[in-house]
This record gives structure tokens, sequence and C-alpha cells, in this order.
């Protein structure tokens, strides 16, 4: 028969709790139910017993007793401009899809480009006893914790920051060589917003490899994104289609002598392939179009888009696996960048340019 009370005890059943109904000390059903080593000098029966009585009483572990005595919370921060659809929910399937293997939390702020809340939120998720930082496309200069912190596209070498970041000249490399194997000459830029880490990268990037090819940049067929005076209170979100939609209106209104344009990313990109169509242009007939991330959505546009894709999942599951490494082993000494390689993908949007 087996031993321990009768009735069970109301509420929620801790460690104590749990013991207590059970007629045995804490330290054996700790043993049990954290599968030590130790748990193997406890009869099978007894372990049986316990494992049994913590399924049947929805026993919950006190995550904040453990973590005092682990000093670990078992727990991250993620830090990121937002979570829209594109580059920052593939980059968090790879994050959350490592941090659920190893059993850590995380809490998820958003900062929306705002300096004051990039220097808020941190304060606080260190005050919520968080082991590391996870920083998404957001600078890591702002910062200063006391915990390891690795940032995905940052690209700023700082004492306790592990980058990961892309190559971003292979990147610009790829998909201007394919515009001009294509015969395009003329070829328009989109850049990044300021705020965006990648921005000034990429830019530089374009500039290099356009040198190295012989590719003369225009100024009039250069324009940026800007994302002063678009906020979530208006109902446009910064990295919205609408972004890439106007920027390609001024452009065309401006100078719309191009037939090719490579976009800042994706979502951009798919804007301003609406803005061809509603001037007109075919696309690629008039304009082919370059995107940049391969988001979900950019195999499905019409046409279907031709980009760079970033391994953003697994940039997402390399960050997080350096962070608990770093947490893990805080004395080890690691790399402060580790870069990703990119490959293109071509689509329907791009192809010969149009003949003179």
């Amino acid at each position: 028969m087996a031993k321990g009370k009768s009735t069970t005890p109301p509420g929620h059943v801790n460690l104590r709790i749990l013991a207590e109904h059970l007629e045995l000390s804490q330290t054996t059903v700790s043993l049990v139910l954290n599968n030590s080593p130790s748990a193997k000098s406890i009869p099978q029966e007894t372990r049986q017993r316990v494992m049994e009585a913590a399924q049947r009483l929805n026993y919950r572990p006190n995550y904040f007793a453990r973590s005092l005595r682990q000093s670990k919370s078992m727990s991250v921060g993620v830090l990121a401009p937002d979570l829209s659809e594109g580059y920052f929910t593939r980059v968090m399937s790879g994050v959350v899809e490592q941090l659920t293997a190893a059993h850590y939390f995380y809490f998820t702020a958003c900062h929306d480009w705002k300096k004051e809340l990039i220097e808020q939120y941190p304060r606080m998720l260190v005050e919520r006893a968080v082991d590391g930082f996870l920083l998404l496309n957001t600078h890591a200069d702002a910062i200063d914790v006391p915990v390891p912190v690795v940032a995905i596209s940052a690209h700023i070498a700082i004492e306790n920051v592990t980058n990961i970041v892309l190559d971003h000249h292979a990147a610009v490399e790829q998909a201007l060589k394919h515009l001009y194997e294509l015969g395009h000459r003329r070829i328009a830029f989109m850049r990044g917003p300021r705020a965006i880490p990648d921005s000034e990268f990429r830019w530089q990037s374009i500039q290099e490899v356009a040198g190295e090819m012989g590719l003369k940049i225009d100024p009039a067929h250069v324009i940026r994104i800007d994302t002063a005076g678009w906020s979530m209170k208006a109902g446009i979100h910064p990295m919205a289609p609408e972004i890439g939609y106007k920027s390609m209106t001024a452009l065309l209104e401006k100078s719309p002598d191009f037939t090719a344009i490579f976009c800042f990313n994706d979502i951009a990109a798919i804007g301003a392939i609406r803005a061809l169509k509603d001037a007109g242009c075919s696309v690629p007939g008039d304009v082919s179009v370059v995107g940049f991330d391969d988001i979900q959505s950019a195999a499905y546009s019409t046409p279907s888009l031709t980009t760079v894709r970033q391994p953003l999942m697994e940039m997402g599951r390399k960050g997080a696996e350096v962070l608990l490494d770093r947490i893990a082993n805080r004395d080890k000494d690691y790399p402060s960048e580790i870069t990703m390689m990119p490959e293109l993908i071509v689509r329907e949007s791009t192809g010969p340019a149009k003949s003179e």
C-alpha cells in the first residue's frame, strides 16, 4: 500500500508540501524530481511514488528559490525593435527553438527604436534576474548590463558582447553580379533607416562592391527609407510595405530612368513592386526588383521576389546557442564576431534589362 497522507493538500503544491504529503524528506523528493545521480540510491518504489504524486497534485517548482540555489534564473531577455512579420519573426523562430530545447524562459521587450526604452528595458530585465541578453537588430552600445550579451546584426565591437552578423559584402556581391549579368547598369538603391544597424554596413558594402565592379552609383537613383513621422499610433508600422511604396513613388517622381532596384529588405521590396505597378511599370519587364532577407511571403508575392537570403532562423539559433554557452561558461573567451553567409534566391522579379 502506498505510504503518505490520504488527503490531498489544498492550493499550490510546492516542494515542502509535497514532501509532507508523502511523509518523506524534502531532500529525497528534490533528488527524485531533479533526476539527480544520487537518486539512484533511493528505492524504485519510492521514486515512482514521488513522480506519481507530483503529477497527480500538479506540483510546480519554485523557480525563484531554485535560481537562488543555482545562481541562475533560467531566463533571458530578448530586445527587439518590433516583432512584426518579416526579419524578426524568422529570427525569433530560431531563438525560441533553441531556448525551449534548453528549458529556458525568455522575456521579450520591443523598444520601437526609442532610445529611452533601449536604456530602460535592460534595467527592468536585470531586476528580474535574467541570465543574459539577446539583442535583435538593436545597437549594443547603449546597453550596460552585468550579464552576457549576444547581438544579432548589431556590428559594434564591445566588451561582453558577441555579434552574430551577415557577410554583407558577399550578400551585395551576389545581388549586384546577378543584376549586372542581366545587363543592368542603371541600378537604383533603397537604403535602410538610420536606426537599423545593418543599414550603414550594407550601404558601405554596396559602395565597395560597385567600385570593384566598375558600376557607377548615381546619387539621383538612391533613396533612403525614412521612418521619421511614422508610428504605430498613426496605424503604419515603420517596416510596413507602405514604406517601400512611398520610397519608390518618390524615386519615380525624382528620377525614373533606372532598370533595376536593390531594396533594403523584402517588406520594402514588396511595397516597391506595388508602387511600380500602380505607376504602369512592369516587373521585371521595365524594372527588376531585388529584396533582402527572404521572408516567408517573398516566394508568394506577385511576382515572386528575387532576394538575398539571410539565414535568419539559423542566426537566431546560433545567437541563442552562443548566449546559453556564455551563461554556462562565464570565464571562457568568445570571439567578438561570428559571421554567417548569405545566398541569392532568384525568382520572378528580376529579368534582362530593358533594351534602349
